[in-house]
């Protein structure tokens, strides 16, 4: 690197700030670049250049880049449970909360494609390790909240056809295919985003409940 590249990029950085912002700053570039250039060709150095700090200051908040991905997924997969949580609870009909849960859901993908391509669109590096058991938990918590309002749906003799288990995961993958396929093409001619997803969900739950 040539004195000058150097000095322009010593420039550039900033000054130290509040911890809380600076961290939130570094998972949102680590999640770009994550999602750019993989887990492998990600590197402390390129998260730090993107944020405008130091590696050193980067490492006053995380020890290493497997932290930065296992933050991220946690913090993504923390918002989805509190929604799936607070949707779940509500005095509704089980259709309607199940209704409300996926357009939450497809709704979160869309306004946080890198973060939602890290957790559900993307196989785990394996140099990353295995997630601690406390985060496979809160998969596994989003899932379940989930499921268990498609149990209430089957219990009450609604479902069409399957099993609550196959409706609840069916419901889950397709919603999932509107999300991952808008952000992986986005310059395809797609109707707009909202239409799509409401499309999406009527014939969904019309094909599979019962009025």
């Amino acid at each position: 690197m040539s004195a000058s590249a150097a000095t322009a990029r010593r420039s550039a950085r900033k000054a130290k700030g509040d911890g809380h912002l600076r961290r939130a700053e570094i998972l949102e570039a680590a999640e770009r670049i994550f999602v750019a250039e993989g887990y492998e060709g990600a590197t402390i150095r390129k998260i730090a250049d993107e944020v405008g700090v130091s590696s050193t200051a980067l490492y006053m908040h995380f020890p290493d880049k497997g932290c930065i991905l296992l933050e991220i997924c946690e913090r993504t997969l923390r918002q989805l449970l509190e929604r799936n949580s607070e949707i779940a609870g509500k005095p509704l009909d089980a259709v309607v909360r199940v209704k409300m849960m996926l357009e939450a859901y497809m709704r979160w993908g869309l306004e946080h494609p890198n973060a939602y391509q890290l957790v559900y669109a993307a196989p785990r590096p394996l140099s990353a390790g295995l997630w601690p058991e406390d985060t496979v938990d809160l998969s596994t918590q989003c899932y379940e909240i989930f499921s268990g309002v498609v149990r209430e749906i089957a219990a009450s003799g609604r479902l069409r056809t399957g099993t609550a288990d196959s409706a609840a995961q069916a419901l889950w993958m397709s919603c999932h295919g509107v999300v991952a396929l808008l952000a992986a093409r986005p310059n395809f001619g797609w109707c707009d985003h909202q239409a799509l997803m409401q499309v999406t969900l009527d014939g969904l739950l019309h094909g599979l409940v019962v009025d």
